[in-house]
């Protein structure tokens, strides 16, 4: 299964701190949040889940460079970017000197954070990203994309398109389906699979090219419309 992004915010300013979290938590990524050095340290140790850390130059008593220069020597290899006023080449060299993966000048729209998230978190994650001809999704934010268009997907959706584009171009029946995003063990006698796929073709198609195929008395499988 996949890990959810989890993300430590360390800035001294409130306001900065309430933009970020509010972005974030709005596309379902666990935030914490610290006003100094101190507050991130023990949230670092207290939550091993935090699997990104967006940290500040500029903050009280230790600052930013103290900071991670700390948490590396400790052994902790968190991704890290710099969100900092401080934007001369040297000052970007230093941060990634001493360990930050990105540098990210402010002021700076979200937009940009979160395609630079996305970028620092594809390069030292697991696939979070899988893609199929011309259908794409990703497992950390949640979206499914054809082409240029967003498709919105409900959560057993999302996790059924997940499970069949898991397989690769292979069959997945229909009991594995029914285990996997219903946790049944049994077919409950219903076509509770059946509709859904149904509504995730339609959203998927929309005058596109068929991706999912049905195989009779097998199941379903997710592949190239040039390929099948």
């Amino acid at each position: 299964m996949e890990q959810a992004l989890e993300v430590l915010v360390v800035d001294d300013d409130p306001a900065l701190r309430g933009f970020v979290e509010d972005g974030l938590q709005a596309i379902g990524i666990t935030v914490r949040t610290a006003s100094c050095a101190k507050q991130a340290s023990e949230l670092l140790r207290a939550h091993g889940s935090i699997n990104l850390m967006l940290l500040d130059v500029m903050m009280p008593e230790t600052n930013g460079w103290q900071f991670l220069e700390a948490v590396r020597a400790e052994g902790n290899t968190v991704p890290t970017i710099y969100l900092t006023a401080r934007h001369t080449v040297e000052e970007r060299v230093k941060g990634l000197d001493i360990g930050a993966d990105d540098y990210i000048i402010k002021p700076f729209e979200f937009n940009e954070l979160l395609a630079r998230i996305q970028a620092v978190t594809r390069r030292r994650g697991p696939q979070t990203t899988f893609q199929i001809a011309d259908l794409t999704i990703d497992l950390t934010y949640r979206t499914v994309e054809r082409g240029e268009k967003s498709i919105s997907t409900t959560d057993q959706e999302f996790r059924l398109l997940h499970a069949l584009m898991a397989a690769g171009g292979k069959i997945v029946s229909k009991k594995e389906l029914l285990k996997d995003i219903w946790n049944l063990d049994f077919d409950p006698g219903t076509n509770v699979l059946e509709v859904q796929m149904a509504r995730l073709r339609r959203k998927l198609e929309d005058g596109r090219p068929r991706l999912i195929q049905t195989v009779t008395k097998k199941g379903y499988r997710l592949c190239d419309p040039k390929e099948s």
